[in-house]
């Protein structure tokens, strides 16, 4: 016949906290009532070791902190997309710098410049139409590299709009590479997956790119 004790005891539910209960959001007076009952009802002669749950309860509040953590800066995140769109809708209709080879001309007029990676013996700019025609051509002997160098448009034949500017350089026969920073009229802005991007005739440019507003 069995005796009546602590095993007796053991069978019942003891119900500390609900069933379910996030350990995660657990408060300390919580657990100190699920530690001491641990404590209280288990078997003096097969006592268990609460390392595991004192481990896992950090864990889940460690995980629980870094979830936190992340959606607050994916909060922060679209935050300053959306202030990045509101601020870039500012610059419809206006004259912007970019870093690009498409120039806005109007009124026969636009102004560019561009940059070489190293010292050129000879440079040679040309400006060609949508249609590929050479509106513009000069050229330009023993330019240093790392310099930002104007080039003026001014052509009163010109119609408005969108005109590729290329930079041909060589030093000793050998190529040199080069960027240019072009002029464009805002039409609109757009918040893309990969970022805020600002329209002009039919480029595509990211709003990092400008360098200067009003040209």
């Amino acid at each position: 016949m069995e005796s009546a004790g602590i095993y007796d005891i053991q069978k019942n539910e003891v119900r500390i906290v609900e069933a379910g209960y996030d350990n995660s959001k657990m408060e300390n007076e919580d657990f100190l009532k699920v530690l001491l009952a641990d404590l209280q009802w288990q078997d003096p002669l097969q006592a268990n070791d609460i390392t595991d749950f004192i481990q896992n309860t950090v864990k889940l509040r460690e995980m629980e902190v870094l979830n936190s953590f992340q959606e607050t800066v994916e909060l922060l995140k679209e935050t300053n997309e959306a202030n990045s769109l509101l601020y870039a809708s500012g610059l419809i209709g206006k004259k912007v710098v970019y870093e690009g080879n498409q120039t806005f001309v109007e009124n026969g007029r636009s102004s560019v410049s561009f940059r070489l990676d190293d010292n050129a013996d000879i440079v040679t700019v040309t400006v060609m139409d949508k249609q590929g025609n050479v509106v513009e051509t000069e050229s330009f002997s023993n330019l240093q590299g790392g310099v930002d160098y104007p080039f003026e448009i001014d052509n009163p034949n010109l119609t408005d709009g969108y005109y590729t500017v290329y930079i041909e350089a060589t030093k000793d026969g050998s190529p040199v590479k080069s960027s240019v920073k072009s002029l464009g009229l805002v039409e609109s802005v757009v918040r893309e997956s990969d970022g805020i991007k600002v329209l002009f005739d039919d480029i595509n440019v990211d709003l990092n790119s400008i360098v200067q507003i009003g040209g």
